[in-house]
């Protein structure tokens, strides 16, 4: 029994080793491209969100005023 445990723990550290040949490896410009959309998206909505709140802010400036 201790052989085929062994075995088995051998080609479960192939197997582990075989995984990091992976496709974001392979495929590095997808992942860039995917980065680079991402970056710009999350900008976009930080923009939008910043906006939003300068907005409120001054709508409720205006109204203590008034």
């Amino acid at each position: 029994m201790a052989a085929i445990s062994t075995i088995q723990a051998r080609e479960a550290a192939h197997q582990i080793v075989k995984r990091s040949d992976n496709w974001a490896s392979k495929e590095s410009g997808v992942v860039a491209v995917l980065c680079i959309v991402f970056v710009v998206g999350a900008g976009l909505l930080g923009l939008v969100i910043t906006r939003f709140i300068s907005k409120k802010k001054a709508e409720r400036a205006a109204k203590s005023e008034v």
